[in-house]
């Protein structure tokens, strides 16, 4: 089974952000952190969740997947496929998903998050530099 963690991190709200990927698998496990562009934490939050599951498509892991969010706008708003104020955010992520044969979500609190968290923050530090900040 494949484990996803994603979590994003912003320098106000809105501002720069970044987002983290944690992808365990039974042969080992992949990190990866990216800056964002200035948006709202909710924004960076869907961002990181669809950068996840193309991550995992990019690498070509197949299996079941189970993704874990301390998002629960997020999770949410997957139960429902529906964002009132997110939809085009929410609409890549419900495309990307689509594309696995399974995938089972699950809000996890911030503690149970903290591999992507740090992620995050590492992509975080990442906006600050290329912004000079």
């Amino acid at each position: 089974m494949i484990q996803l963690y994603t979590d994003a991190a912003t320098k106000g709200n809105p501002g720069i952000g970044g987002i983290g990927i944690l992808i365990v698998t039974p042969s080992g496990q992949y990190q990866l952190h990216y800056p964002l562009p200035e948006m709202s934490n909710h924004e960076a939050e869907f961002a990181a969740a669809l950068a996840g599951f193309q991550a995992v498509r990019r690498l070509q892991l197949t299996g079941m997947l189970s993704y874990y969010s301390d998002s629960k706008l997020v999770i949410d708003a997957l139960d429902k496929r529906y964002a009132k104020h997110y939809d085009a955010a929410l609409a890549p992520l419900l495309a990307e998903i689509d594309q696995f044969p399974t995938v089972l979500w699950q809000w996890v609190p911030e503690r149970r998050n903290h591999g992507a968290h740090q992620l995050a923050q590492q992509g975080l530090r990442d906006a600050e530099k290329a912004a000079g900040g």
